[in-house]
């Protein structure tokens, strides 16, 4: 009679079951830069988590801030550029502290990293690192020293003498249409505090600009100039270490005999970091944790890395990402490398429009 009893007790809860409607599948929603993750790590969280991941791009820091600032963007986690856009978010209240006791793998972050990072979120408090890099120049060797074989190639000489833009427009110039990446490196280039917003020494930059200008193909998006590097458009390209070293691989692949280097400026590269973010509103706060956890993974951030050639801030992952990868210093810079290298801190709006103005009249020409 029990077993019976069981028998109807247990079919009775499995109908009960099916009477109910499914529970939903939870949702995490991505807003990232286009092409910069391993699909694969994609996969895996949602295979691990059951979590259902959607993802979506941008291509500028414009369109992100834009959909922030809106106001219920349906994001659970974002990747802003650490300056000016993820210190604005911070500011303005439109991200959600992280708690830290939902990423155990919180310390696997490189220190010395984190604290370049603090000049933009003061305490760790908004953001983890993704990925960074570096600002220079991406060239074509062989083009450059064919029309230039005086100019120096560890230097924004290359670039900003005006005799050297001259000569090397024949084979295109392009510089990223970003003030806050251009011009504190032209200004670290002249000697001047980069992250100065002084008056003169934003006129110093902008006539520095000014100078080179006419000889100038373009003023272009960072992804647009990636893809016109490795068709062979441009020779000299001031952008991101990671742009120049995807448009390397992107020309190998097209075996058009295009060949594209990368130089680190002796007189001191720009440092930027792209963090892992939370909005403020976000649906799903807690698997948005889980995210950032999971990503600070060595495994998963050394296979990251191996996809999109940015260096990573988790020191566990490099003897998982390739050697030709991990042993080039246009990727990982060395400590040399790296103690010559500045990151630009977070300006007061007033000081913003200036250096926007600066800008906008280096973009008209006048």
């Amino acid at each position: 009679m029990l077993p019976r009893l069981l028998a109807r007790c247990l079919c009775a809860a499995a109908l009960l079951l099916l009477a109910q409607p499914a529970r939903a599948q939870t949702v995490l929603n991505v807003y990232n830069w286009s092409d910069y993750i391993d699909p694969y790590a994609v996969a895996r969280f949602q295979q691990e988590t059951g979590i259902r991941v959607r993802y979506d791009v941008f291509d500028s820091l414009e369109t992100l801030e834009g959909k922030l600032s809106a106001g219920r963007s349906g994001y659970d986690i974002i990747v802003p550029t650490s300056e000016p856009t993820f210190a604005r978010l911070a500011r303005a209240g439109a991200l959600l502290p992280l708690d830290r006791g939902k990423i155990p793998n919180w310390n696997n972050q490189d220190p010395a990293l984190l604290r370049r990072v603090e000049s933009s979120d003061s305490g760790n408090r908004f953001g983890a690192i993704y990925l960074y890099g570096t600002i220079g120049l991406a060239i074509r060797p062989d083009r450059v020293r064919a029309l230039a074989p005086d100019a120096p190639l560890d230097s924004l000489d290359l670039l900003m003498q005006p005799d050297n833009a001259r000569r090397l427009s024949r084979c295109g110039i392009a510089i990223m249409d970003s003030a806050i990446d251009v011009l504190p490196s032209v200004l670290r280039w002249r000697g001047r505090d980069p992250n100065s917003t002084d008056p003169a020494d934003l006129r110093a930059a902008e006539e520095s600009l000014m100078a080179i200008r006419p000889h100038l193909r373009a003023i272009v998006a960072s992804g647009n100039i990636m893809d016109a590097l490795a068709s062979g458009e441009y020779c000299v390209a001031l952008t991101y270490s990671g742009d120049a070293i995807q448009a390397q691989a992107r020309a190998r692949e097209a075996g058009r005999g295009v060949d594209i280097g990368f130089i680190q400026p002796r007189q001191g590269a720009q440092l930027w970091f792209d963090m892992l973010a939370i909005p403020a509103d976000a649906p799903n706060p807690d698997a948005a944790h889980a995210f950032i956890n999971f990503l600070l993974r060595p495994e998963v951030m050394a296979g990251i890395t191996n996809q999109v050639r940015y260096p990573n801030a988790v020191p566990a992952a490099t003897p998982m990402v390739r050697e030709s990868v991990r042993n080039d210093p246009n990727v990982y810079p060395t400590p040399e490398m790296l103690a010559r290298t500045f990151a630009v801190g977070a300006l007061a709006p007033a000081a913003e429009r200036a250096r926007s103005r600066s800008w906008n009249r280096v973009k008209a020409g006048r």
